[in-house]
């Protein structure tokens, strides 16, 4: 007997689903709001791949350059030739034969991608009169290379921070700071970076952007120009007494203007039990705290910075080998967790740096170029990716490109996007195509 298919034959009926959608958008806006408020995703900046802290006295006119030329005397001193340098650092050689031209260019061209002033850890308390003369010295040379042409991309100052006490001379130095770069400069310069260290409240980001709000008021600039970035440290910013992430709460509380999270090695570590010898970036409280930091940061467009080793690469050859070998392999370490900074604190240290970012930006490069093709449908085929994996893709290639370890014109012909479609690629809101 044929089966009766007027059932599927009856017409729909009408549910309004205008009226429902209507219904949904109304009932979830404020929870829109929200979300698009607090997670407004990357600005498509260029990051720094690291953070140079010289103490504020040691800053003069010329210091990258400087650090540039010292780090390319130590590779022809200790690894002369690509093959040194590859065992030296236990770096795959034909990596290095591919790499070491970029690597001696970088050190002429831009060997610091971001400088900061030290007023704090590496600078120490040494009165008033001499920290004034020492802010303002360090504002003038700074200044004195963005009329040469010879500034990092980015630079500042890392202030006190806001404890009972060093809170007054902190703010005291922050605004002597701005207000002898914007006399030399006429104005405040781009790419302006403030650090606050040993934060142990929400209250103290509170207390930040209260500063730079007056501060800005008082110095006729743009609302929300001064941001700053807060160097993760003490277990009070990683975890509340209620258990809740405080560096999640501190982020929002920046209200827009934190720019980064650093993590710092040492004062943690310490702070955490962890005896001297095995303080490490390695270390599994390290990881705990960058783990908090990076899932706090996600979505928020603030970037993520690796620590410091504090193994620096001076000495005998062999003592100089085996701190490039440490450092490349940390740097490396960091990169494959999604940690695209870290600090810089000796300029031989810049030779692994880039050694270690080129060979993991070249690394990712043909793969990444040829999944973003597949998926920008260039050619049939390939590996179906979601659109965040693609994000994810578009981000690396632009970050090597940026950092000189890839070449516009090669990213461009393996991909099929210029770097314009693909900073768009990179800094779309998955979720809001």
């Amino acid at each position: 007997m044929e089966e009766d298919r007027s059932e599927s034959r009856r017409p729909a009926p009408d549910l309004a689903l205008d009226v429902l959608t209507a219904g949904l958008n109304a009932r979830l806006a404020d929870a829109d709001a929200r979300l698009a408020l607090a997670y407004p995703g990357s600005s498509g900046a260029r990051q720094p791949v690291h953070t140079v802290y010289v103490p504020a006295d040691r800053v003069r006119p010329g210091l990258a350059a400087e650090w540039g030329k010292d780090a390319a005397a130590s590779l022809a001193e200790y690894a002369p030739t690509a093959a040194d340098l590859a065992e030296a650092t236990g770096t795959d050689a034909a990596a290095v034969a591919e790499i070491l031209p970029r690597l001696v260019d970088k050190l002429v061209a831009e060997p610091v991608e971001d400088l900061r002033a030290d007023l704090e850890d590496g600078y120490g308390d040494r009165g008033d009169e001499a920290e004034d003369a020492d802010v303002v010295s360090a504002a003038r040379a700074l200044s004195a290379d963005l009329a040469a042409g010879q500034a990092p991309p980015h630079f500042g100052i890392r202030m006190k921070g806001m404890e009972a006490a060093g809170r007054a001379r902190g703010a005291r130095s922050l605004a002597l700071f701005l207000v002898t770069l914007m006399e030399e400069n006429g104005g405040l310069p781009a790419n302006l970076v403030l650090t606050l260290p040993k934060i142990t409240s929400v209250e103290q980001v509170e207390a930040m952007v209260w500063l730079t709000d007056e501060l800005e008021e008082r110095l006729g600039l743009e609302a929300g120009r001064l941001r700053f970035e807060l160097q993760i440290e003490t277990p009070q910013s990683i975890l509340l007494p209620d258990g809740t992430a405080a560096v999640a709460r501190m982020i929002h509380a920046g209200q827009g203007r934190v720019s980064a999270l650093h993590y710092g090695t040492y004062d943690y570590s310490a702070a955490c039990g962890v005896t001297a010898a095995y303080q490490s970036m390695a270390h599994p409280v390290a990881d705990h705290a960058k783990a908090v930091m990076q899932v706090a940061a996600a979505g928020t467009g603030v970037w993520l910075s690796d620590g410091s080793t504090n193994v620096l690469p001076v000495g005998s050859p062999e003592e100089v080998r085996s701190a490039w070998r440490l450092h490349a392999s940390l740097v490396r370490r960091s990169l494959e967790r999604g940690f695209y900074q870290g600090w810089d604190l000796h300029p031989h240290q810049l030779v692994t740096r880039y050694l270690a970012t080129y060979a993991f930006y070249r690394e990712a490069f043909a793969p990444a170029a040829a999944r973003l093709r597949a998926y920008l449908g260039a050619v049939a085929g390939g590996v179906l990716d979601e659109p965040a994996t693609a994000q994810a893709l578009a981000a690396a290639l632009v970050s090597g490109v940026r950092c000189g370890a890839l070449d516009e014109t090669e990213v461009a012909e393996a991909s099929g996007a210029d770097t314009a479609t693909l900073v768009g690629l990179a800094t779309r809101r998955v979720g809001q195509e």
